[in-house]
Parts: structure tokens; C-alpha cells; sequence
């Protein structure tokens, strides 16, 4: 193999200007993740790329930041109006992120940092901000580690089917529970194998995969990586799974609560090395921990309540917190403890929290940033640990998260910790980005209300 050929489907710009010329690759996917967690962007003839873009950035309107899920333009964004004239932001590729795209025909993707005109950050772009965080945790010494799990529910429906169904009456993959189970995941694995394969040759670094609690949940995990790689990674594949199960005629579905059965999680497994890469949590002091270790942990608990709208963003995500129900509600930490907002797992090197808080809905990169936000917070702070929860967590009297996304919405607009980390800019943008979700909300007439009030009310 000479040194442009790629095995891992991580691409360099000299291995992607040989498979151009060579009539391999013919497309380029240039890509930002919006605020709402979704990959945006433009497909780039290959030429185009490799002369104008790669060096230029690619503009693309600034509303891509300001819509709601329907892509409706919204009132009260700072970014994006008509008082700006919908002015364009530029798209600038990250080298680093460029792979190979197996399942589409001659194409790679690379993702973007967002950036104005002038070349400085646009503050609330997701990617930008978890940089900012980064970049402070650094400051202080430390380099973060994520690893993302998760969970999906895949139905033999085609995304064409489910729409015109209304999404109802959907036929889940497997009609009862398949968790860990080898004979009920293997009816669904020539969709499985293909995503787990589609990744593995685009680059990621797939560890496993296996069935869940509710009917015709999936989860497929990926090698942890330094905190923007990871993230990334989830844009990517998340994006890139339902394309996989379209081209199969199947439909996948993210939601933190699709149905009354079991939701989809995203826990979030989050560890700290020096800038050398030496492990700085484990130590002499109890549990095994180091004093960066509880201030760590302690941070991340002092600002999970104020920052709980970056792991559970929608109206729907609050759904999924129901006491016995392997998502947390109680604000506590415990060793290996399922019913805790944070588990501590690991050991040695491997130490970490992994928090439960998030569902699949997540946007990964406002998820992490806010992980980090609040273990800065520890760190500078030098916050003490509380005691462990060793039993029960939905039975203690710890604090809990909040039950609905006015509540969420309510405590991020008021929140010290988030200004202080992220800026007013970003704070407000997401303010307006759930009062755009709640309005939405209000307004609209459910199933539910019909079937209560059409006839018995």
C-alpha cells in the first residue's frame, strides 16, 4: 500500500487529491452540525473542493443556526434576521475530519468549523463552543477524553412509510425485549453490520453493538476519543445510521422517548489526562481518587441542573426521566451505580464519569461542552465531593433535575456558571432556541388531547 492509499478511511488532502485525479472520489460533503445537533451543509463536485473550498471555506446563510426542526425561519435570534439580511457564514473545512463516506458512492465529508466573514468564531455554532471549552480546559492543563453511547430504535418501516403513517403504528425491528440478547439482534444484524462496517471503514473505531430494552432498540458504542474527535464521530455516524437504514428501507429514530416503553440514552463517559496524557483522576485519597478527581466530579454535579438543557434539549427529552426506569432524576454519584446521574466506572487509567443524564437526542457537542463547563467549574474551584450514594438514588433526598424543558430553559437564562463559561451570546441564543421549541409546543394539538377530549370531554 503506498502512502495515499487509505485502510482506515481517515483521509489526508494528499490521499483525497490521488483518489480525485484518479476518478475514485467525485464528491466532497462539506458539513456543519446546527444547533438543533443535525448535520448541514453542500455536496462539492471533488474539483471544486481540492481548488476554491479547502482553502476559501464555503459560505452558506446564517439561518442555519436560527431555524426551528422544520427549518422555519424564527424570530429573536441575534445571529440571523431581516435585520441582518440573512447574511451568508462561512464553512471552514478541518483537515483533520476528512474521510471516505463508504456507503455514497464516490464521496468523502469533511467537517467544518463556522466562522463570519471576517474569520472570527460564530460564538453559538455547537462546534465553536465546545473549542471555547476545551480550550479553558487546557488553560488549566488538562485534555478531555469522551466516549458517546448511543441508542436508537429501528423500524422495518422506510422513513417514507413512517411519515406517511404519521409515525404511528410503526413495526419496531423486534417485537420484544432483545437486551444482550444474540438470537433477537441477529434478525436485525444485515442492517446492523452494514452501519457497524459503513463506520469502521470511514474511520471510527466500533466496539461494539447490542440490543436494548425497548422494541427494536439498538445501541452501537465507538472508541473514546479526545473530546472534539468524539463528538465529530457522533455527528457523523449518527447522520450517516440513518442513511445506512434508509438505503435498506428502514427507519431509525433517535428520539429520547419515542413510546411509554423504554427511552433512548446517550451516556456520556467523560475522563481528564495532563497534556502529556497521564491519567490525573485516580489516587491515594478514597474510592481510589485524586483531589482533581472530587473536584472533577463535584463540579460536574454543582452544574447539572443549570445546564441540563444542553443534554436534554426538546420537550420530549424530559420524558424519559422516570424514577426506576435506568434514567436518572436524583442530581448524586455512585460507584457502578445505574440510579445515579453520574457512575463512576473504571479503574487506573480508565477512571471516569459516565453521565446518564442524556438521551439520543443530545447535541453531542453542546452535551460535552457543558460536561466540561461544569469540571472546569470544580477544578477552579476547588469544590469538595459530596458523600457517595450507595444504595438507591431515586429514593435519596438529593437534588433532582429538572422534570420539563420550561424548567431547563428557566435555569440556564439564570445560570452564573453557564454565563461565566460560555457568554451571554451563546446562553441567549439557546434561551431563544427552547422558547422556540416550547412555542412550537404549545401550539400544536396532540393525538392525545383528541383521543381525551373528541368525544368524553
Amino acid at each position: 500500500m503506498n502512502n495515499l492509499e487509505t485502510s482506515d478511511g481517515q483521509l489526508s488532502i494528499d490521499q483525497l487529491r490521488a483518489m480525485v485525479a484518479a476518478g475514485t472520489i467525485d464528491t466532497v460533503v462539506v458539513a456543519i452540525t446546527d444547533h438543533l445537533g443535525r448535520l448541514q451543509g453542500k455536496r462539492c463536485g471533488a474539483r471544486s473542493f481540492l481548488e476554491d473550498v479547502l482553502d476559501h471555506g464555503a459560505e452558506g446563510c446564517n439561518y442555519l443556526l436560527a431555524v426551528d426542526v422544520e427549518m422555519n425561519t424564527v424570530d429573536g435570534y441575534a445571529v440571523s434576521s431581516w435585520g441582518n439580511g440573512y447574511g451568508d457564514l462561512v464553512m471552514r473545512p478541518d483537515v483533520s475530519t476528512l474521510r471516505l463516506v463508504p456507503w455514497q458512492e464516490g464521496t468523502a465529508l469533511i467537517l467544518c468549523d463556522v466562522l463570519w466573514l471576517d474569520g472570527t468564531p460564530v460564538a453559538p455554532s455547537p462546534r465553536q463552543i465546545l473549542r471555547a471549552q476545551v480550550e479553558r480546559l487546557e488553560k488549566l492543563g488538562y485534555r478531555a477524553y469522551v466516549g458517546t453511547e448511543l441508542e436508537f430504535i429501528l423500524f422495518n418501516d422506510s422513513y417514507e412509510q413512517a411519515w406517511d403513517r404519521h409515525y404511528a403504528d410503526l413495526t419496531p425491528s423486534s417485537r420484544y425485549n432483545v437486551d444482550y440478547s444474540l438470537l433477537g439482534t441477529a434478525r436485525v444484524e444485515p442492517v446492523i453490520r452494514s452501519i457497524r462496517n459503513g463506520m469502521q471503514a470511514a474511520g471510527l473505531v466500533v466496539e461494539s453493538s447490542k440490543g436494548e430494552c425497548n422494541y427494536g432498540q439498538q445501541e452501537i458504542t465507538f472508541r473514546y476519543d479526545q473530546a472534539l474527535a468524539a463528538c465529530d464521530n457522533h455527528a457523523f455516524y449518527k447522520n450517516g445510521a440513518k442513511e445506512i437504514a434508509d438505503q435498506q428501507g428502514k427507519s431509525i429514530t433517535f428520539m429520547a422517548k419515542f413510546n411509554e416503553r423504554e427511552g433512548s440514552s446517550c451516556h456520556i463517559h467523560f475522563s481528564l489526562r495532563d497534556l502529556d496524557g497521564n491519567p490525573v483522576l485516580p489516587g491515594d485519597g478514597e474510592h481510589g481518587f485524586s483531589k482533581v478527581m472530587e473536584h472533577f466530579i463535584a463540579g460536574q454535579l454543582a452544574a447539572l441542573k443549570d445546564l441540563a438543557y444542553f443534554l436534554a434539549p426538546n420537550v420530549n427529552s424530559y420524558k424519559r426521566f422516570v424514577e426506576g426506569s435506568f434514567a436518572p432524576t436524583a442530581i448524586a454519584w455512585g460507584m457502578d451505580n445505574r440510579s445515579c446521574a453520574l457512575r463512576v466506572v473504571g479503574r487506573g487509567q480508565g477512571l471516569r464519569t459516565e453521565n446518564r443524564v442524556g438521551g439520543g437526542d443530545l447535541n453531542p457537542y453542546l452535551a460535552v461542552a457543558a460536561l466540561v463547563a461544569g469540571a472546569i467549574h470544580g477544578l477552579q474551584n476547588e469544590l469538595p465531593l459530596e458523600p457517595i450514594t450507595a444504595g438507591n438514588a431515586y429514593l435519596s433526598d438529593a437534588d433532582r433535575l429538572p422534570t420539563t424543558l420550561r424548567e431547563a430553559r428557566n435555569l440556564l437564562a439564570g445560570s452564573e456558571i453557564a454565563r461565566k463559561a460560555f457568554g451571554d451570546e451563546v446562553v441567549n441564543h439557546y434561551v431563544h432556541a427552547a422558547d422556540v421549541e416550547l412555542k412550537a409546543f404549545e401550539s400544536a394539538v396532540t393525538d392525545w388531547e383528541r383521543v381525551r377530549g373528541f368525544e368524553r370531554l
